[in-house]
Formats: C-alpha cells, structure tokens, sequence
C-alpha cells in the first residue's frame, strides 16, 4: 500500500455555499471554515472532503469533452425517488439523460459538478 485516502478536494467559486450543500447532502459537519476553504469531516472527526476557492473556476458540463467532470462521487441510498427529492430541495440538477429507476442517477451539484445517486443494484 503506497497510502491512503485522506480527503477529496474540489475547486469551487464559493466553498461555504458548496459546503453547506454536500453537508447536508452527505451528513458531515465543519471542521475548519477559512473562507479560502472549508473542510468537512464525518461523525469520527475525520476529514473527507475539502472546498478551495478558486477564483477563475469553470464547472464541468455532462458529456462535453471540451469541459470534462474532472471528479464525481457516487453516494449509496436505499430509494433513488425519495433521494431525489431531497437533493434536488438541496439545490442539484437532475442530467438529461439519468431517469434510471433503478441502479443510479446523475445530478449536478449547485456549482456543476456531477454526482451520482446509486442503489445496491446500481453499484
């Protein structure tokens, strides 16, 4: 093993707003807020991801291969319809093109990064 996961870092043009969005959508809690970045962790206090401000930010767009997606994370649910709804109340963007009923989903975060809801049969 050369290591080990630590955190994920994504560039952003307001790390509080996108922090707020992935801790409710993700349920993790601040850790450090320097208004340049914004660190969460998880209830063991580890920290998993970490928003840095960048000023000259351009989002990804699903399937343009001129402005890749650079990142995305796939997050587990038991019903893709009732988490649904919950990250799109949060802000996401449903992508044309992922209406699967079952397995996953595709979303955009409020910033245009993608995200995938997934299920067991999914995955």
């Amino acid at each position: 093993m050369i290591g080990h996961l630590y955190t994920v870092v994504i560039d952003c043009p307001d790390p509080d707003e996108l922090a707020g969005f992935y801790e409710k959508l993700l349920s993790l809690s601040r850790q450090a807020d320097t208004g340049d970045y914004v660190v969460l962790q998880n209830a063991a206090g580890t920290s998993v991801v970490l928003f840095q401000r960048v000023d000259d930010f351009r989002a990804p767009r699903w399937t343009d291969s001129a402005r890749p997606q650079q990142m995305h994370i796939d997050v587990m649910v038991t019903d893709l319809d009732t988490a649904e709804a919950q990250v799109l109340a949060l802000g996401a963007t449903l992508l044309d093109g992922s209406d699967k009923p079952i397995g996953y989903r595709v979303y955009e975060d409020p910033v245009g990064h993608p995200f995938c809801l997934i299920t067991p049969e999914g995955a």
